[in-house]
């Protein structure tokens, strides 16, 4: 491991994210320095706590140029986490989470060309697909059906113009179903996984939205973590995109047959309507990742959320 002096310093914007604290951690296991920028609105101090002695927190809007500029002085690396990672938000509020998600990443551009970061690593998403074929490979035309979806692919483009006009190395990773410990099950925008567990601790049923034939690409978040820091050495990969994702889809009923055998019990369904703006499917192909960043999906759905219902104590009894 680097010593602290000699260490690269990487800035995380929404470090104390769900996605964001596991990256930091990756970072500092790695050897990084590690510098902060969040602003609280979604992220927990508390995400940070085992960690908070060896990184530098800014507390700060990623919208606001200035502090983003200053975050960004001396940083090796941005990993640009922030956003309003929610497609019923961006379908309820377009102009807030454009800002954010929008706007939020042409700043960490200005910032990073001002300070010359020499890579910025965009926490993208498959919304940019919209409903496209499973599996879907990063080449597939691109149509969202969301804002939140366009928001990131229009962030996407962005990254690309600012490695070809400005020189700055740019990735976007196309991040699938995010699942694993500090994920917030109470946001009404909570992804399926939180939702359903946080329905097993507190005896509910499981809300199914549709048929439940629907189908998701889950990936530990740990993995994401690790795919961040692989694509922050890459060669060959700036102005580039690749899915990061697990390469297998899961229907929503799967996987609730899947907790209930982890539970040891059947567990109750509560059906409800399909939510606008929800694609049927979602698959990635995921060998880009592997042969350009060396990115290969090491956790199972099974192991995954096993160690997530483990760090919840959720049926400790089954766990055992």
């Amino acid at each position: 491991m680097a010593s602290l002096q000699s260490a690269r310093l990487a800035l995380v914007t929404g470090g104390a994210g769900f996605i964001g604290s596991h990256l930091v951690a990756e970072l500092l296991d790695d050897g990084w320095r590690v510098r902060v920028l969040d602003d609280f609105s979604s992220g927990r101090v508390s995400n940070l706590s085992a960690v908070a002695d060896r990184v530098e927190t800014i507390r700060a809007d990623v919208r606001d140029e200035k502090e983003v500029a200053a975050a960004a002085t001396g940083a090796d690396v941005i990993f640009h986490q922030a956003a309003v990672a929610s497609v019923p938000r961006s379908i309820e509020a377009p102009l807030q989470t454009n800002d954010v998600n929008l706007g939020g990443t042409l700043r960490v551009l200005e910032a990073a060309r001002s300070q010359q970061v020499r890579r910025v690593i965009l926490a993208s998403s498959s919304a940019v697909y919209g409903d496209a074929p499973a599996p879907v490979r990063e080449s597939h035309r691109a149509t969202p059906l969301s804002p939140y979806g366009l928001q990131k692919l229009a962030a996407e483009h962005y990254l690309r113009l600012y490695a070809e006009l400005h020189g700055i190395e740019t990735v976007a990773l196309r991040y699938f179903n995010v699942y694993g410990e500090r994920q917030d099950p109470r946001s009404h925008y909570a992804a399926v996984i939180p939702r359903f567990l946080s329905a097993v601790r507190a005896d509910q049923p499981l809300c199914v939205h549709g048929d439940g034939g629907q189908s998701r690409d889950f990936i530990y978040v740990k993995d994401i973590a690790r795919a961040n820091r692989l694509a922050a050495d890459a060669p060959g990969v700036s102005g580039a995109c690749f899915n990061v994702a697990s390469g297998r889809g899961t229907r929503v009923l799967e996987l609730v047959s899947l907790l209930s055998e982890l539970v040891g019990r059947e567990l109750p369904v509560l059906r409800e309507a399909a939510r606008l703006g929800d694609v049927r499917h979602s698959q990635a192909d995921v060998e880009a990742a592997r042969k350009a960043l060396d990115f290969e999906p090491q956790i199972e759905l099974e192991i995954g959320i096993r160690r997530t219902l483990e760090q919840t104590r959720i049926v400790e009894e089954v766990l055992q």
